[in-house]
């Protein structure tokens, strides 16, 4: 999907994936399992998993390319009474995130980008771990169904994709 449709959703409606926290996340964190640390939120949206972790004790950034996401989470923030780092940019062409993190979550962006953009997804996401980093990818995988064929976009990874993209870099749970 292109970039304009995230822009005018995200400033004139409430998107159908803004849930909150993240049921996955909320119980990582809550268990121990991934401890306060540095994090980024890749494709953060409106900021709830920003801001959760936030609330958790973690040193986090949000990046998101539309700025009318940055804005209502940098407003979800600042009602919170957190500190998050809420960036614009391009996960497929990085150009306002430096270092590395001990944490990435990724809920629903990359499985939205079609091949090429996925490729450069992992070329500019792959320069901010380190190695022992942890990376929460969610996504949609399935076999592509023959309709999927005639929409412009990407639904989901096909089976066996996460392994492929990420298997060499991270142990994949």
């Amino acid at each position: 999907m292109n970039k304009q449709f995230y822009e005018l959703g995200y400033r004139y409606f409430r998107m159908p994936w803004e849930v909150g926290p993240r049921e996955e996340l909320a119980g990582l964190v809550e268990s121990g399992r991934i401890a306060p640390c540095r994090a980024i939120d890749l494709g953060c949206g409106t900021g709830s998993n920003a801001v959760f972790l936030a609330q958790h004790g973690f040193d986090v950034t949000g990046v998101d390319y539309a700025a009318s996401a940055i804005e209502k989470a940098r407003r979800r923030a600042d009602s919170t009474g957190v500190k998050v780092q809420f960036i614009v940019d391009d996960l497929t062409d990085l150009r306002n995130v430096n270092g590395t993190y001990d944490f990435l979550a990724d809920y629903g962006t990359l499985d939205d980008l079609d091949q090429a953009d996925r490729d450069l997804y992992v070329q500019n996401v792959e320069p901010l771990t380190h190695p022992g980093s942890m990376f929460l990818l969610w996504c949609f995988e399935w076999p592509r169904r023959w309709w999927e064929r005639l929409i412009p976009f990407e639904l989901a990874f096909e089976p066996g994709e996460a392994e492929r993209r990420f298997g060499e870099r991270f142990e994949i749970e």
